[in-house]
């Protein structure tokens, strides 16, 4: 088991396809076959199921891809360590689609520019599973707003997960509504009663589940959830009049047709840059440094 076959294994368990993973490494498909079945008999385990030609990951293979990553991620990391000079190599950097979509694509197009040795390998989730692929070594940093803690419990220690951070960004929440809907100041004046919003994990929806929560005599979140995969998606379901959502100001204000909702502030929330704790390359380090530093403490307040 060397390092180019767990590269091989990763890659094909990221693609499920043998075609497209020698596409991406650049080899032919019998090599990778080949490879993937070497590493099957010696591990002794059915790494891939092969149902009608389409390839998943078995219960083994899912297993074995989390120390695979954190095998390859441990090498990637002592090699940048030992020339830590110019930045160069792999740096997987996992975002929140909001600030993946407003905020990354000048940074990481000037970070090209500067290091164009750097491979950049980008990923988008909600902020929980981002911290989960961080700890699990899946990735080397994470742009995040960290979960609102709850009730009568104390914010998010990093420290306490093996993790380090810091804010870079500040992002506006706007309630969007429909265009026609009436005037609203409280959650009591919101009459659709549907959330447009990313799946559990995203902390801008556990922002909106709490502030649309805040309606007299409800114990219960008062509205259903329409879980969208885009922000295209949530801004389309409140232009048809169904649901109401909450995006960052950054993100409705990006290049578009113009969407027919309006728009009310409820606050801001910062986005933490966050990598494991001793985590340092140059390839990182080059990334930190070109990202602006946030002032102050976490703003989190509806």
């Amino acid at each position: 088991m060397d390092h180019s076959t767990l590269e091989i294994f990763c890659v094909v368990a990221e693609e499920l396809s043998i075609t497209r993973a020698a596409q991406r490494l650049g080899r032919v498909q019998s090599n990778v076959t080949t490879r993937i079945q070497q590493l099957e008999e010696e591990l002794g385990a059915a790494l891939f199921l092969r149902d009608n030609k389409r390839l998943r990951l078995s219960t083994q293979g899912e297993k074995f891809l989390g120390y695979a990553q954190s095998l390859l991620a441990l090498a990637e990391e002592a090699r940048q360590m030992l020339h830590p000079g110019v930045p160069d190599g792999l740096l997987r950097i996992g975002s929140m689609e909001s600030t993946a979509a407003s905020r990354m694509p000048a940074v990481l197009a000037s970070y090209h520019r500067q290091w164009p040795q750097v491979q950049i390998r980008l990923c988008t989730n909600p902020s929980r599973q981002l911290l989960e692929a961080l700890q699990a070594r899946a990735i080397d940093c994470a742009l995040v707003a960290l979960p609102l803690p709850a009730k009568d419990e104390p914010p998010l220690d990093l420290a306490q997960l093996g993790l380090a951070g810091q804010p870079v960004f500040g992002e506006e929440l706007m309630l969007v509504l429909p265009v026609e809907h009436r005037p609203v100041k409280t959650a009591k004046d919101v009459t659709v009663r549907s959330l447009a919003a990313f799946r559990g994990g995203c902390t801008y929806r556990a922002f909106a589940e709490d502030w649309l929560r805040e309606v007299p005599g409800q114990a219960e979140m008062p509205f259903d959830i329409q879980e969208v995969g885009s922000y295209h998606a949530m801004l389309a379901c409140v232009a048809s009049g169904t649901c109401v959502s909450v995006i960052p100001r950054s993100v409705i204000e990006l290049p578009r047709e113009p969407a027919a909702v309006q728009q009310i502030s409820l606050g801001h929330i910062d986005t933490w840059l966050v990598w494991r704790d001793g985590y340092e390359t140059p390839a990182f380090g080059a990334l930190r440094n070109m990202l602006p530093a946030a002032v102050g403490e976490p703003r989190q307040q509806p």
